[in-house]
């Protein structure tokens, strides 16, 4: 894919209330990778989706969040997908994952969407589970919680301490998802 453009997505929900939410770690991620190329987040004109247009270690990249709720995400990425002449197979899905203890990570292509709203939807929009995907570790809920409300909270004071440097490592294996395939990345970051 060295001359195709990627299209990275952080998934979440809009809005102040649920910007720290554990929901919305896959758009924390796609913060700081904004952050990184020295972007600015701008409303795409035709998908409900912010969109920054960079290179990534020299790698052409769409970044974007959806500004649709965590269910309804499938419209706006196969938006970007069609606008920016993307094919599934080249876009990566940042997403928050409870079966992985809190700040571990996946990256994986393909898959089921193992209960999860964005990527239901995703499959749904998409008629596929074919992309790459980066998966952050959120933990189970406690005792008997419901894994929505669970995911819909903001992480405990202990997680916190540690959000930043997971996050940040979490950009640096998408960057090597890029650079260097799954494989590589693989190796390096799956804990």
């Amino acid at each position: 894919m060295a001359d195709d453009v990627w299209l990275v997505v952080g998934l979440g929900n809009p809005g102040p209330s649920y910007a720290k939410t554990r929901h919305n770690v896959g758009q924390m991620v796609a913060d700081e990778l904004v952050a990184r190329v020295g972007g600015r987040w701008k409303q795409h004109k035709q998908a409900k989706a912010e969109v920054v247009e960079a290179r990534i270690s020299g790698i052409r990249a769409v970044l974007a969040k959806p500004r649709s709720y965590m269910n309804e995400s499938g419209g706006p990425v196969s938006g970007l997908l069609k606008f920016f002449k993307v094919e599934p197979a080249g876009l990566v899905v940042i997403h928050d994952e409870i079966d992985l203890d809190f700040g571990t990570l996946r990256a994986k292509f393909g898959g089921g969407d193992n209960g999860h709203n964005g990527l239901k939807s995703l499959r749904k929009s998409l008629g596929t589970g074919d992309y790459y995907r980066i998966r952050f570790g959120v933990g189970r809920p406690p005792g008997r919680q419901n894994p929505a409300d669970f995911v819909l909270n903001e992480f405990s004071s202990t997680e916190r301490k540690d959000l930043p440097f997971a996050v940040d490592r979490t950009a640096d294996a998408v960057e090597s998802l890029l650079t260097d395939g799954l494989e590589v990345t693989q190796s390096k970051y799956n804990s």
